[in-house]
């Protein structure tokens, strides 16, 4: 497969994470926008994941710390066959198991419920020390928000992972500078991001995080390490693809019109 498939596969996901929140008239556009591309090349490439057999002991496993952008979850585990693509249009709607956080005892492929931020990095350390003391061969691959990183818990956790040597771990920080308040700069700088988790002890890889060959070479080099765990800090676009919503803070957390998420859709390439 090359990289245009890859490319089209992330407009699809980022078309659905429109439609989604269009028809709920809630959730998180921005920052679905900003990881679907990676989310893309996790989904799509590199995880050893089976939607017929979810459960397999030996999968990789895979937690969105950044609970918040569950539609963009969505749309890749829709794509990817473990539920109906029918439900996404249920997003958030009572009754429906596709909430405006990810719940893992009703979404088939959610390995954690997420939503208060630093919990799910915290959560995928502890995964990834289990897997290590019993020996499984999965990985585990979490990805966190940048103003994410301003949780005390996240670096609790990324001291405990490098402490115990947790190789089997690759975190990814959707590091598009932008959280619900405006610019991590004003609001809490985060940076040096990179500097600050090789101060903790682990493998960094710095990236851009919308361009494939960079992704999967990061990944590459996660799955090379075999001392440390590694993070790939992933400079991205929030609302990415779109042009009105691109760097945008107001798209953090806000359903687009009926004229938007159209102009929206077309600009994806996609059919409304």
């Amino acid at each position: 497969m090359d990289k245009k498939y890859f490319e089209d596969v992330a407009a699809g996901l980022r078309v659905d994470v429109i439609k989604e929140v269009y028809k709920s008239g809630s959730g998180h556009p921005g920052g679905s926008l900003s990881a679907a591309d990676i989310m893309t090349a996790l989904y799509f490439k590199e995880m050893n994941i089976d939607p017929e057999n979810p459960e397999k002991p030996d999968r990789d496993r895979f937690v969105l710390s950044k609970g918040h952008a569950a539609p963009i979850l969505y749309a890749a585990l829709a794509n990817k066959g473990f539920f109906p693509k029918e439900e996404l249009g249920n997003l958030r709607k009572l009754g429906c198991c596709l909430q405006g956080h990810p719940n893992m005892n009703k979404v088939p492929g959610v390995e954690m419920s997420t939503g208060s931020l630093g919990q799910g990095f915290s959560v995928s350390v502890g995964m990834a020390l289990a897997g290590k003391m019993d020996k499984k061969h999965g990985r585990i691959y979490v990805l966190l928000g940048d103003g994410e990183l301003q949780e005390g818990i996240v670096w609790e956790a990324a001291m405990s992972a490098a402490h115990y040597g947790l190789s089997n771990m690759c975190a990814i920080v959707d590091n598009n500078g932008l959280q619900i308040d405006g610019n991590n700069d004003d609001v809490m700088t985060v940076k040096p991001i990179g500097d600050k988790f090789r101060a903790f002890g682990w493998n960094v890889v710095e990236i851009d995080g919308h361009d494939f060959d960079q992704i999967f070479k990061a990944f590459d080099d996660a799955r090379n390490e075999k001392d440390k765990p590694t993070v790939i800090v992933a400079k991205t676009h929030k609302g990415k693809g779109v042009s009105f919503m691109e760097d945008q803070a107001g798209w953090h957390g806000k359903a687009p019109n009926e004229e938007e998420a159209k102009k929206a859709v077309e600009e994806l390439g996609g059919e409304w």
